[in-house]
Protein backbone atom coordinates (compact mmCIF):
# COMPACT_ATOMS: atom_id res chain seq x y z
CA UNK A 1 0.00 0.00 0.00
CA UNK A 2 1.15 3.39 -1.01
CA UNK A 3 1.84 5.69 2.53
CA UNK A 4 2.10 9.32 -0.07
CA UNK A 5 -0.51 11.62 1.70
CA UNK A 6 -2.88 12.98 -1.03
CA UNK A 7 -0.95 16.73 -0.82
CA UNK A 8 2.20 14.04 -1.62
CA UNK A 9 0.42 12.76 -4.64
CA UNK A 10 -1.00 16.33 -5.97
CA UNK A 11 2.38 17.73 -5.74
CA UNK A 12 3.75 15.70 -8.11
CA UNK A 13 1.58 16.61 -10.71
CA UNK A 14 2.98 19.81 -11.88
CA UNK A 15 6.45 18.79 -12.39
CA UNK A 16 5.25 15.58 -14.09
CA UNK A 17 2.76 17.58 -16.56
CA UNK A 18 6.02 19.68 -17.29
CA UNK A 19 8.17 17.02 -18.33
CA UNK A 20 5.44 15.06 -19.90
CA UNK A 21 4.85 18.19 -21.96
CA UNK A 22 8.73 18.99 -22.73
CA UNK A 23 9.18 15.29 -23.61
CA UNK A 24 6.36 15.78 -26.44
CA UNK A 25 8.22 19.24 -26.95
CA UNK A 26 5.09 21.20 -27.21
CA UNK A 27 5.08 24.54 -26.12
CA UNK A 28 2.43 26.16 -23.36
CA UNK A 29 0.96 28.23 -25.80
CA UNK A 30 -0.10 24.91 -28.54
CA UNK A 31 -0.87 23.25 -25.59
CA UNK A 32 -3.06 25.80 -24.29
CA UNK A 33 -4.46 26.00 -28.07
CA UNK A 34 -5.10 22.27 -28.38
CA UNK A 35 -6.84 22.13 -24.48
CA UNK A 36 -8.81 25.07 -24.37
CA UNK A 37 -6.62 25.85 -20.97
CA UNK A 38 -5.37 29.05 -20.71
CA UNK A 39 -1.25 29.35 -21.00
CA UNK A 40 -1.23 31.30 -17.36
CA UNK A 41 -3.53 28.36 -16.21
CA UNK A 42 -1.00 25.24 -17.81
CA UNK A 43 1.92 27.40 -16.35
CA UNK A 44 0.30 27.61 -12.61
CA UNK A 45 -0.67 23.99 -12.68
CA UNK A 46 3.10 22.95 -13.92
CA UNK A 47 4.55 24.85 -11.41
CA UNK A 48 2.85 23.92 -8.31
CA UNK A 49 0.75 27.02 -7.87
CA UNK A 50 -2.04 26.12 -9.15
CA UNK A 51 -3.53 21.99 -7.92
CA UNK A 52 -5.05 19.81 -10.31
CA UNK A 53 -8.50 19.46 -10.54
CA UNK A 54 -10.94 17.33 -13.20
CA UNK A 55 -11.77 20.01 -15.34
CA UNK A 56 -7.92 20.70 -15.86
CA UNK A 57 -6.42 16.99 -16.10
CA UNK A 58 -9.44 15.62 -18.63
CA UNK A 59 -8.46 17.91 -21.45
CA UNK A 60 -4.80 17.28 -21.00
CA UNK A 61 -5.21 14.03 -20.99
CA UNK A 62 -6.95 13.64 -24.17
CA UNK A 63 -4.56 15.74 -25.94
CA UNK A 64 -1.19 13.52 -24.65
CA UNK A 65 -3.33 10.50 -25.34
CA UNK A 66 -2.95 9.11 -22.06
CA UNK A 67 -4.76 8.03 -18.85
CA UNK A 68 -5.78 10.64 -16.32
CA UNK A 69 -3.73 8.01 -13.61
CA UNK A 70 -0.56 8.72 -15.74
CA UNK A 71 -0.67 12.13 -15.03
CA UNK A 72 -1.47 12.11 -11.63
CA UNK A 73 1.15 8.96 -10.98
CA UNK A 74 -1.75 6.81 -9.73
CA UNK A 75 -0.80 3.28 -8.95
CA UNK A 76 -1.84 0.93 -11.27
CA UNK A 77 -4.47 -1.75 -10.30
CA UNK A 78 -4.51 -5.16 -12.21
CA UNK A 79 -3.23 -5.67 -15.80
CA UNK A 80 0.68 -4.99 -15.66
CA UNK A 81 0.85 -4.45 -19.09
CA UNK A 82 2.69 -1.45 -20.86
CA UNK A 83 -0.35 -0.13 -23.96
CA UNK A 84 2.16 0.71 -26.69
CA UNK A 85 0.96 3.79 -29.02
CA UNK A 86 3.52 4.28 -31.39
CA UNK A 87 4.19 8.41 -32.10
CA UNK A 88 5.33 9.12 -35.70
CA UNK A 89 8.26 12.09 -35.07
CA UNK A 90 10.94 13.39 -37.58
CA UNK A 91 10.22 10.02 -40.02
CA UNK A 92 10.85 7.35 -37.28
CA UNK A 93 8.11 5.51 -34.81
CA UNK A 94 8.93 5.69 -31.37
CA UNK A 95 6.85 3.18 -29.39
CA UNK A 96 7.13 4.05 -25.83
CA UNK A 97 7.97 1.07 -23.60
CA UNK A 98 7.28 2.86 -19.97
CA UNK A 99 4.02 4.90 -18.51
CA UNK A 100 5.96 7.68 -16.45
CA UNK A 101 6.36 10.49 -17.44
CA UNK A 102 9.15 12.38 -16.16
CA UNK A 103 12.53 10.70 -15.29
CA UNK A 104 13.91 8.50 -17.76
CA UNK A 105 12.03 6.90 -20.26
CA UNK A 106 12.07 3.70 -22.75
CA UNK A 107 11.69 3.68 -26.35
CA UNK A 108 11.98 0.97 -29.11
CA UNK A 109 12.39 3.48 -32.18
CA UNK A 110 12.02 2.11 -35.69
CA UNK A 111 13.92 3.92 -38.86
CA UNK A 112 12.27 3.10 -42.17
CA UNK A 113 14.35 1.81 -44.93
CA UNK A 114 15.15 4.87 -47.50
CA UNK A 115 16.00 4.22 -51.77
CA UNK A 116 19.54 5.68 -49.78
CA UNK A 117 21.04 6.98 -46.84
CA UNK A 118 19.86 10.15 -45.62
CA UNK A 119 22.14 13.11 -44.71
CA UNK A 120 22.20 13.79 -41.38
CA UNK A 121 20.56 17.04 -39.86
CA UNK A 122 21.98 17.67 -36.54
CA UNK A 123 19.82 18.99 -33.71
CA UNK A 124 20.01 19.27 -29.75
CA UNK A 125 17.53 19.84 -26.76
CA UNK A 126 18.15 18.64 -23.03
CA UNK A 127 19.20 15.54 -22.02
CA UNK A 128 21.22 12.33 -22.02
CA UNK A 129 20.46 9.29 -24.02
CA UNK A 130 21.43 5.43 -24.07
CA UNK A 131 20.66 3.32 -26.88
CA UNK A 132 21.25 0.30 -28.08
CA UNK A 133 21.29 -1.21 -31.61
CA UNK A 134 18.39 -4.10 -31.82
CA UNK A 135 18.66 -4.35 -35.67
CA UNK A 136 20.32 -2.91 -38.59
CA UNK A 137 23.11 -0.66 -39.20
CA UNK A 138 22.99 2.76 -37.37
CA UNK A 139 24.78 5.67 -38.36
CA UNK A 140 25.61 7.99 -35.30
CA UNK A 141 26.72 11.50 -35.59
CA UNK A 142 27.35 13.38 -32.21
CA UNK A 143 29.57 16.41 -32.31
CA UNK A 144 32.49 16.04 -35.07
CA UNK A 145 32.32 11.65 -34.23
CA UNK A 146 30.33 9.98 -37.26
CA UNK A 147 29.85 6.40 -36.32
CA UNK A 148 28.43 3.10 -38.09
CA UNK A 149 27.15 0.91 -35.53
CA UNK A 150 25.86 -2.57 -35.95
CA UNK A 151 23.44 -4.83 -34.31
CA UNK A 152 24.18 -5.39 -30.70
CA UNK A 153 26.18 -2.31 -29.92
CA UNK A 154 25.40 0.72 -27.27
CA UNK A 155 25.98 4.22 -27.37
CA UNK A 156 25.44 7.04 -24.68
CA UNK A 157 25.86 10.45 -25.30
CA UNK A 158 24.53 14.03 -23.61
CA UNK A 159 21.89 15.48 -26.23
CA UNK A 160 22.81 19.06 -25.96
CA UNK A 161 25.80 18.14 -28.26
CA UNK A 162 24.54 18.59 -32.20
CA UNK A 163 23.71 14.37 -32.85
CA UNK A 164 21.47 12.74 -35.72
CA UNK A 165 20.92 8.92 -35.55
CA UNK A 166 19.72 7.17 -38.99
CA UNK A 167 20.44 4.52 -41.19
CA UNK A 168 23.84 3.95 -42.20
CA UNK A 169 23.21 1.89 -45.59
CA UNK A 170 18.98 2.74 -46.29
CA UNK A 171 17.74 -0.12 -44.60
CA UNK A 172 15.75 -0.25 -41.88
CA UNK A 173 17.14 -0.02 -38.12
CA UNK A 174 15.32 -0.86 -34.66
CA UNK A 175 16.84 0.93 -31.63
CA UNK A 176 15.87 0.81 -27.71
CA UNK A 177 16.42 4.31 -26.36
CA UNK A 178 16.51 5.49 -22.88
CA UNK A 179 16.09 9.02 -22.55
CA UNK A 180 16.32 11.14 -19.49
CA UNK A 181 16.46 14.19 -19.05
CA UNK A 182 19.98 16.45 -18.14
CA UNK A 183 22.32 14.72 -15.91
CA UNK A 184 20.64 11.65 -15.61
CA UNK A 185 22.66 8.94 -17.42
CA UNK A 186 21.84 4.73 -17.50
CA UNK A 187 23.67 3.06 -14.70
CA UNK A 188 24.52 -0.30 -15.42
CA UNK A 189 25.75 -2.50 -12.33
CA UNK A 190 27.64 -5.87 -13.27
CA UNK A 191 27.59 -8.66 -10.88
CA UNK A 192 30.73 -8.65 -8.71
CA UNK A 193 31.57 -12.53 -8.50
Amino acid sequence: MDSKSDDEVLDTVGPRLRALRRDRGITLADLAAATGVSESTLSRLESGQRRATLELLLPLSRTYDVPLDDLVGAPRTGDPRIHLKPMHKFGMTFIPLSRRPGGIQAFKMIIPSTPHPLEPALKTHDGYEWLYVLNGRLRLVVGDRDLVMPTGEAAEFDTSLPHWLGSADGGPVELLILFGPQGMRAHVRADQH
